[in-house]
């Protein structure tokens, strides 16, 4: 039986919460990996994720926000980001663990809800928690340099914090594509270290 073959979801154990959501991300991040974005339904993922399609849509208003939600998810979370005792290891460590994720499912993801953003308001939102995930890491390795005397609390503002990931969802989205390491250090040492170390 195929992964996401339809199956009596009240026939398995019932989750909720945590357990329900991780195993509908999953099922969406695994569907894009196998098929693309244009493999995605409310029904496929209720179906893999061994859940009722009503129960997708008690907490989603449709596909794009679904898969809105499941590429959050699947991003690094500010309060887990790695500290390498530098703003410029942990700038890289940032770029370099979203450029990760870029390169897989959440990348083909994100590249689909642009596409239906052009039609459906629900993916309006991707610009925003895309901007909203960036700063929020961005800050949070910030405000460690300031704490160490790397950077003046002065320079981190929302425009400067954001610079490094604009950069790269430009260069993912409408460019080459390549986050490579040698992309990635450019960023770091170009735009990021320089915005954030003077007044």
């Amino acid at each position: 039986m195929s992964p996401d073959a339809p199956a009596d979801h009240r026939t398995l154990p019932r989750r909720r919460g945590a357990a329900l959501h991780r195993a509908i991300f999953d099922a969406v991040l695994g569907i894009v990996a196998e098929e693309g974005y244009a493999g995605l339904s409310m029904e496929r993922v209720a179906a893999r994720a061994g859940t009722g399609k009503a129960s997708l849509y008690r907490r989603w208003d449709g596909l794009p926000a679904l898969v809105l939600d499941a590429v959050r998810d699947a991003m690094p979370h500010p309060g887990r980001l790695p500290d390498t005792g530098s703003l410029r290891g942990d700038a890289l460590a940032v770029l370099t663990l979203a450029a990760e994720q870029l390169r897989g499912p959440v990348g083909v993801a994100l590249r689909g809800l642009l596409g239906d953003a052009l039609r459906d308001p629900a993916a309006d939102r991707l610009a925003a928690v895309s901007r909203g995930s960036a700063l929020a890491m961005m800050r949070t390795i910030a405000e460690r340099a300031a704490a160490r005397g790397e950077c003046p609390a002065s320079a981190l503002t929302e425009r400067r914090l954001e610079a490094g990931p604009a950069l790269m969802r430009q260069r993912f989205l409408l460019g080459p594509g390549l986050l490579d390491a040698e992309f990635l250090e450019g960023v770091v040492d170009d735009v990021v270290l320089p915005l954030l170390t003077r007044e």
